[in-house]
Parts: structure tokens; C-alpha cells; sequence
């Protein structure tokens, strides 16, 4: 019987006792009452014991429930830091890289404009070197022409002035 069959024992003995005559005093079996006090006694350490063990089972469990909380909580903090630096990492790649591009960009239109001025100046030394030429040729044409109309006995007269001109004259 545990402790609260006890006391519900004593409770009824009480209740079900003879009251005293012109008194609100009861009788009851002092035997029979210490006899149940004293089982109540000798199963109250049990019933402690039981007590205290849940106690601590309670307590022990609350406490392995926090650990399991705070090491939950300390796993996501570090997935979340975790997180955070991937996506540190992920910003500052993509920042190096679109700083590279534009380095490279910028070298690709030095080059271009340096290409650029190059060929510029290839071109206008070629230009120079062809109306050379093409003065010297102009030169060596007229030397060639006069050296054929003297080959054929036209007058430095007609050479200068033309055929027509000297016959206009005459």
C-alpha cells in the first residue's frame, strides 16, 4: 500500500469514529491508528526515494535537454558563420573577377589604341614613301618621253609647249 492508501486510511478511522457525548471529541482505536502511521512511516522513505528519483531524473534530464540546446544552438551559429564566409568568399571572387575583367578590358583597348596608332603611323610613313615615288616616277616619265621625243627629232619647243602650240604659231 503506498502512502496515500495511508493517510486516506486514516482519514476514514477519523471520520468513522464515535463521537464523545456533549463533546466534539471522537474515539478512536489508538492501536489500530498507530499501526497505520507506522506503515505510513516505514513506506515514506520509499516513497521519498521514488520522490528523489524523479527528482533527479527531471533534473538530469532538463540539464541533458539545455546541453543538447546549447550544443544546437552552437552548431548553427557555426553553420551560419560557415555560411557567412562562404558567401564572403563567394562576394570577394566575384568582386576580384569583375575587377580582372575590367583590367583586361582596359588593357584590350590600350592595346587596340596603341594597334591603332601604330598602323596610323606605318600608313602615313608608307604615304610619304608612295608620293616619293610616285614623284619620282612622274620625273622618270617626263625623262623617258623627252628622251623618246628627242629620239624622234621634236624641238624643246614642241616639248614644252606642245605640238599644237608651236603650229598655232607658225
Amino acid at each position: 500500500m503506498d502512502i496515500s492508501a495511508r493517510l486516506q486510511q486514516l482519514e476514514e478511522l477519523v471520520r468513522t469514529a464515535k463521537p464523545m457525548p456533549m463533546s466534539s471529541t471522537v474515539r478512536v482505536n489508538l492501536p489500530e491508528i498507530l499501526e497505520i502511521l507506522e506503515a505510513a512511516q516505514a513506506e515514506l522513505p520509499e516513497e521519498i526515494k521514488q520522490a528523489r528519483w524523479v527528482v533527479k531524473d527531471r533534473e538530469e534530464l532538463l540539464s541533458k535537454a539545455r546541453r543538447d540546446g546549447e550544443n544546437i544552438v552552437a552548431e548553427a551559429q557555426e553553420e551560419r558563420f560557415r555560411l557567412v564566409s562562404r558567401e564572403e568568399v563567394v562576394r570577394t571572387a566575384h568582386a576580384e573577377a569583375e575587377r580582372i575583367l575590367d583590367e583586361a578590358r582596359e588593357m584590350a583597348r590600350q592595346i587596340r589604341l596603341e594597334a591603332e596608332d601604330y598602323v596610323d603611323a606605318k600608313l602615313a610613313q608608307f604615304e610619304i614613301a608612295l608620293e616619293r615615288t610616285s614623284a619620282e616616277l612622274e620625273r622618270s616619265i617626263v625623262q623617258v618621253r623627252r628622251g623618246r621625243d628627242k629620239l624622234r627629232g621634236v624641238s624643246v619647243a614642241e616639248e614644252e609647249f606642245g605640238p599644237n602650240e608651236q603650229e598655232e604659231e607658225q
